[in-house]
């Protein structure tokens, strides 16, 4: 292996160890929602196109610094950013800002910290790290499998009494993703998908907020309560179903423009785009988020450690599962569980979380690449 400081064509080496289709796609995207953002504020650059403009260009720049770190570093903060994490999750419940009437941030005066976002990242670094430590014939006994569902249940319960339902689900499916992919026998995922069945209607009938109840029951029939519960839905629909194949034209929608699409800059963005770009743009949207998700997933394939392999497939999932649910629920396949679009849906959150994502699987993706040239 050469040491040399550059890359093929005198390109210097930090620069030549970048995945730059990949950061080409993600630029793709992010430059294709903040045009979304812009038709949505009726053509104009603020309140939204801008700001989020600078916090993409931000945040890609704090994932490509994110890249530069070791996987060491990352398999060693696991466990202690897990419990820094929780333990900021306990302050939430004990003293966070309440917003929107749900309490889910930590206010440090100079910034409002959602500690709930980073458990997305940290359950599946955490849950890496605990089946990398265990030894592989350990994998389908009992204690490989109490301490995991622990990790995963204290934070979601945290969460669930903030409360964020749908921030829940993405802890809860990240860390079981983690679980499955170590080796644990499908046979205790179809025994807890049965017991979770059965449990689901106690949830929805004794857990569950009034609000989060009636999303579920609505998103079975959202005509019952069509101008209620169910408008979101059923706007979203029409403003789907009226884009057509080719979509009615940039700056041309009607739903969004109108005001007859709530939340048409952020959960249901999407909505926003295909009255505009039609069935075509969002086709296009879904393949490119494919294109994103398999790089990550390709990422772990070709990891050389097993907590690379697991946090690589953990990382890529939690993407995938923003981008499934965000379109389950904008097409009424889904509650409305107010899960964000990455890149394309207005606010810092989720494009944060995700770009984070993003520089850890490029950090291993270039370990991965330099311990190939050895």
């Amino acid at each position: 292996m050469s040491s040399g400081s550059t890359g093929p064509g005198f390109v210097p080496a930090p620069l030549a160890q970048l995945p730059w289709k990949t950061l080409l796609l993600i630029l793709l995207i992010g430059g294709f929602g903040l045009v979304v953002l812009y038709s949505a504020a009726g053509g104009n650059v603020r309140p939204w196109a801008f700001s989020q403009g600078i916090r993409f260009v931000a945040f890609l720049g704090m994932a490509i610094v994110l890249s530069r770190i070791r996987e060491e570093f990352w398999s060693m903060i696991a466990l202690p950013g897990y419990v820094a994490v929780l333990v900021a999750l306990i302050l939430v419940e004990l003293i966070g800002a309440v917003g929107g009437g749900s309490q889910r941030w930590l206010d440090l005066g100079f910034i409002r910290l959602q500690p709930s976002e980073f458990m997305k990242i940290f359950i599946v670094l955490a849950c890496a790290k605990f089946y990398d430590m265990m030894p592989p014939n350990e994998t389908r006994r009992f204690g490989a499998i109490w301490p995991a569902v622990l990790l995963i249940g204290m934070p979601a319960a945290l969460v669930m009494l903030q409360p964020d339902l749908g921030t829940a689900l993405m802890i809860t499916a990240g860390g079981i993703t983690v679980m499955f992919l170590a080796g644990i026998p499908l046979r205790l995922f179809i025994g807890g998908a049965l017991g979770l069945a059965l449990f689901v209607p106690i949830a929805v009938n004794y857990l569950l907020h009034d609000y989060q109840r009636n999303r579920v029951l609505i998103f079975l029939n959202p005509e019952n309560d069509p101008l209620g519960t169910g408008y979101h839905i059923s706007q979203s629909k029409i403003a789907i179903g009226s884009g057509g194949l080719f979509g009615k034209g940039f700056l041309n929608g009607t739903q969004s423009h109108l005001d007859y699409l709530p939340e048409g800059h952020t959960d249901f963005a999407l909505a926003t785009m295909m009255e505009e770009w039609g069935l075509v743009g969002g086709i296009l949207t879904v393949i490119a988020f494919f294109l994103l998700i398999r790089w990550g997933v390709q990422v772990g394939v070709r990891a050389q450690s097993k907590f690379a392999r697991l946090t690589a497939a953990g990382l890529a999932t939690t993407i995938f599962f923003y981008v499934a649910i965000n379109m389950g629920m904008v097409m009424g396949l889904a509650p409305v569980v107010g899960i964000p679009l990455p890149f394309i849906s207005f606010g810092g959150s989720a494009q944060m979380t995700v770009l984070i994502c993003i520089g850890i699987l490029m950090a291993i993706d270039r370990q991965n690449r330099i311990k190939e040239s050895w």
